[in-house]
């Protein structure tokens, strides 16, 4: 379900925007919650719109109902559910700082965003005749919250992040329509290129008191899936046509891996903590040690 990818791209952009268009005066306070609250309406609407339009329309409607779908796509899709309420809510806490919000309700109304706007998608799918609510996906949203918020009033930092990763794969040229069928679809559609991180700073949890250990070093682990190519098999139709892949196997990933905590580099400018940010939301290009059922691989340099 690529969906939640809509609301992390629109709320990235609006607050790329806010920031850039208003200074960091005390007085402009007001002004820049104006400007937040407008744009998380506009943001809100403008993505249900295209929610609708792109993936709703050709449906028809009926009651609200759930669906099962928690043994599809080797729960990939949860992971990315979970990371994707966890950025979204990460997002939603700058923001509300940003804004001189009083703190603790900066963490909570901005962290919780990012299942306030996923919520809203499972109401959707509860209503169409092709999807359905799925009580997988509202426990992965609120996972992802919960991973962020708590991490703030414990720590008052993210210790642990969630960063996703993308490797093509050769399986979209077999479905394409599912898939996708090049790279900007890909990215988003084909589970078995994603990886899901959580990358932990390693001096933060472990090493508080080293004044020589990088405070930018992460170790992080990931989770991966290969060989689907449906969401729990790989038999489909085409135009008609029944397609039998059973043969390709169908399994999990993990990983470890060293990552880089961009926020623990300081800098005094204000485009390149923009640019750090963004960065922290992926996991960088690095060794990694793969395990899955088919032994230990290690890749000199896995994204």
């Amino acid at each position: 379900m690529t969906k939640r990818l809509f609301i992390f791209i629109c709320i990235s952009m609006l607050s790329w925007q806010a920031t850039a268009q208003l200074d960091s005066s005390a007085t402009r306070y007001k002004k820049r919650q104006q400007w937040v609250n407008a744009g998380l309406y506009a943001s809100y609407g403008g993505t249900m719109a295209m929610l609708y339009n792109f993936w709703y329309k050709d449906y028809p409607l009926e009651g609200f109902h759930f669906f099962d779908d928690n043994a599809e796509w080797l729960q990939m899709d949860k992971v990315g559910h979970m990371g994707s309420a966890y950025q979204v809510g990460l997002l939603g806490i700058e923001l509300y700082r940003w804004t001189g919000k009083d703190e603790k309700k900066a963490i909570w109304y901005g962290g919780s965003l990012g299942s306030v706007f996923l919520t809203s998608i499972e109401i959707l799918d509860g209503f169409s005749s092709e999807w359905g609510a799925s009580w997988g996906d509202l426990l992965a949203n609120t996972s992802g919250t919960a991973l962020v918020i708590s991490q703030e009033l414990l720590w008052k930092e993210q210790r642990v992040r969630v960063k996703y990763s993308f490797s093509s794969t050769p399986l979209n040229s077999i479905r394409p329509n599912t898939l996708g069928s090049n790279l900007g679809e890909t990215m988003f559609k084909d589970y078995n290129g994603q990886t899901y991180w959580l990358s932990a700073n390693i001096k933060s949890i472990l090493l508080k008191d080293d004044g020589k250990f990088p405070e930018w070093l992460n170790l992080a682990v990931g989770y991966g899936a290969n060989g689907m190519l449906g969401g729990r098999n790989n038999v489909f139709e085409k135009e008609g046509i029944f397609y039998d892949y059973s043969h390709v196997s169908r399994y999990r990933q993990w990983y470890i891996s060293p990552d880089i905590d961009w926020s623990k580099i300081k800098t005094k400018s204000k485009t390149l903590r923009k640019v750090f940010y963004l960065l922290n939301t992926v996991k960088i290009p690095a060794p990694a040690m793969q395990f899955n059922k088919k032994g230990v691989q290690f890749h000199y340099l896995h994204f």
